[in-house]
């Protein structure tokens, strides 16, 4: 492991590239987060993002120091028909596979009906979110650290660039976490975002890779869109003097039992 510091232009290009590609990869994290907190209670939702986000760095902190044993991952353990599978490749598909889950439970339970919806939130524990946020962030962690020490041997670069990711990323969850959550469409892309690097990390955890351009090249791309959409929607608002009003979503049973329940309870109540 080196811990030298000498700038050269070489060494700020690979801190550069690292730094873009944490607040990527800090991003992805930031959604999933904001999904799960959001099935907390309200006083709940700030300690499980601020927490996550903050495991989340430690973590990959910890992997950058254990670079020398995270090698010894992409050695194969077995071979299934022909097929070499590494620790490394285990993890990526089993968080794939958890990913892919998740992103379309999520999706079913936002779209279809409430009773199906109110007994899955009964179990949205505290202790089970912030589980399946160390579960994910042990994935994106791995993907990153393995991606960071193939760039540079250079632990100082690696850990300054994941602070500073990390650090604005906690800055800005909070802004995330309410913009995806006021916005349904927004919530969707983001599901189907997750839905996109789930089947990338099952891809590459079989020795199928994927450049990550072809996949946040299209996300970039939806989430322009979508931005232009809104703002379009804003000003047509402004222009008639009324409300923009999404589609709502179902909510949580916490988000229901405080009141909030979705708006076409009652006209359903009536027929």
């Amino acid at each position: 492991m080196d811990f030298s510091l000498e700038f050269t232009p070489d060494l700020i290009a690979v801190f550069l590239t690292l730094f873009v590609l944490e607040i990527v990869l800090g991003v992805d994290n930031v959604i999933f987060i904001s999904i799960l907190a959001s099935k907390l209670p309200k006083e709940q939702q700030a300690r499980a993002r601020n927490l996550g986000l903050t495991l989340a760095m430690v973590m990959r902190v910890g992997l950058v120091l254990l670079a020398g044993w995270i090698i010894t991952l992409n050695d194969d353990l077995f071979t299934l028909f022909g097929m070499g599978f590494s620790g490394r490749e285990l993890i990526l598909i089993a968080g794939g596979a958890f990913l892919l889950y998740k992103a379309v439970h999520e999706i079913h339970l936002k779209l279809e009906g409430e009773e199906e919806h109110a007994s899955s939130a009964v179990k949205a524990t505290f202790g089970a979110v912030l589980a399946q946020i160390l579960l994910m962030d042990l994935v994106f962690s791995l993907d990153s650290v393995i991606t960071a020490v193939g760039m540079t041997s250079n632990m100082l670069v690696i850990i300054t660039a994941v602070l500073l990711s990390f650090g604005i990323l906690l800055f800005s969850a909070k802004f995330i976490f309410e913009f995806v959550n006021r916005h349904p469409t927004v919530k969707m892309l983001a599901l189907s975002f997750l839905l996109l690097i789930g089947v990338f990390l099952i891809a590459d955890g079989f020795g199928i890779h994927i450049d990550k351009a072809l996949i946040y090249g299209p996300m970039a791309f939806a989430v322009l869109v979508e931005g232009l959409n809104l703002w379009a929607a804003s000003r047509r608002a402004k222009r008639k003097g009324k409300q923009v009003e999404p589609v709502h979503l179902h909510d949580t049973l916490h988000e229901q039992a405080d009141g909030a329940a979705a708006p076409e309870a009652p006209a359903a109540e009536s027929r």
